[in-house]
């Protein structure tokens, strides 16, 4: 017997390869030598505590001397540089995913900090930055009497 190739059942499993194809199409598109991802580049983690917060990103393969960290205000700006691995004469790439090129994140901290106390680690590919709380921004205990 011979199947319809006009069934509702072959025509969902055609759409599905298609939708498959055209996934695998922008995905390849969207790939390239820069950071195809800027708006979450680097991957970034802040918590607080009492005495300030603590933010940390994941920067492998970069240079620390090619990070710039400032803070205007309530704002953390990360900027930086990821340079493209060079290959010798005769080399090419197989598979091509992680990018290279300028990036930038602001992160809208919680709290005014006190720029001056502020202080940046980078150890084995993550960078450690410590944000101490202003004292004119700590919460004050009133005592009632």
């Amino acid at each position: 017997m011979l199947s319809n190739p006009f069934s509702v059942r072959s025509s969902l499993r055609e759409m599905e390869w298609l939708r498959r194809e055209m996934n695998d199409l922008f995905e390849t598109l969207d790939r390239g030598p820069r950071m195809s991802q800027a708006t979450t580049y680097p991957a970034m983690n802040v918590w607080t505590n009492p005495d300030g917060a603590v933010l940390t990103a994941e920067l492998p393969g970069v240079n620390p001397d090619d990070l710039e960290i400032s803070v205007q205000g309530d704002t953390l700006t990360l900027r930086g540089a990821r340079n493209p691995e060079l290959l010798n004469e005769g080399e090419a790439f197989h598979r091509r995913e992680r990018g290279s090129g300028k990036f930038q994140r602001a992160f809208q901290l919680p709290f005014a900090v006190d720029a001056s106390k502020i202080e940046a680690s980078y150890e084995l590919g993550v960078l450690s930055i410590t944000l101490p709380r202003a004292e004119s921004d700590k919460p004050k205990k009133i005592q009632v009497t």
